[in-house]
């Protein structure tokens, strides 16, 4: 259905989009090295989740409808950037644990759930999914909606490895925070920092894609 090429230069361009940072890549990190490999690996899932969920979204066309009306992103970037400043300021709060979440989350099953909640209130992930995936859809070689459900589950699959290998160096990380309670100040400090400059890059986002 999709050529093997196409198929090929769609993988690469998602594992470099994967390397940039954002805030799926600061909410692995950040619970592998709370959780240990498994809290990393909760989070990947998470955020898999949530990948497929806005891939039959796209497919199905519902993104292309939500984003037509205004209001909608205005409202997504808001609510994302306001999570993002919340997990900075539980980070801050929290520095000997960098539980970003309470007692509430300490379950694999709830990193997993926020990990998904994280992704799903990023517009820009909404914007992703509707503007890249269809540039690697053809036409020509059948139902545009059946390539998008392919390209979107090897999409799925590729975040899913790379962000189980993320968590796992998040997890490889707490050992020596254990040991040195300083690494575990400054890891907390530099990761409050990124999730701030993530919401004002959220914040300042411009909405004029969405409305094309």
């Amino acid at each position: 259905m999709i050529d093997p090429t196409t198929l090929l230069v769609f993988s690469g361009a998602v594992l470099v989009l994967m390397l940039s940072p954002g805030p799926n890549m600061a909410f692995v990190l950040a619970h592998g090295v709370a959780f240990g490999w498994r809290g990393g690996v909760a989070a990947a899932v998470g955020i898999g989740f949530a990948d497929l969920l806005l891939t039959a979204l796209t497919a199905a066309g519902f993104t292309a409808l939500i984003t037509q009306w205004p209001p909608s992103f205005e409202l997504l970037r808001f609510v994302g950037a306001t999570y993002l400043i919340w997990m900075a300021w539980n980070t801050l709060h929290k520095p000997s644990a960098l539980a970003l979440l309470g007692p509430r989350l300490a379950t694999l099953s709830g990193v997993a759930r926020r990990g998904m909640l994280n992704s799903l209130l990023n517009p820009a992930a909404l914007l992703f999914f509707m503007v890249f995936l269809p540039q690697f859809a053809d036409a020509t070689r059948g139902p545009v909606w059946a390539q998008l459900l392919v390209l979107g589950l090897v999409l799925s699959t590729i975040a899913v490895a790379f962000h189980v290998a993320l968590g796992a160096l998040g997890g490889s990380i707490t050992a020596l925070m254990a040991r040195r309670p300083a690494v575990a100040r400054w890891h907390a400090r530099g990761l409050a920092l990124v999730l701030l400059l993530l919401a004002v890059r959220l914040a300042a986002m411009s909405p004029l894609p969405l409305r094309a």
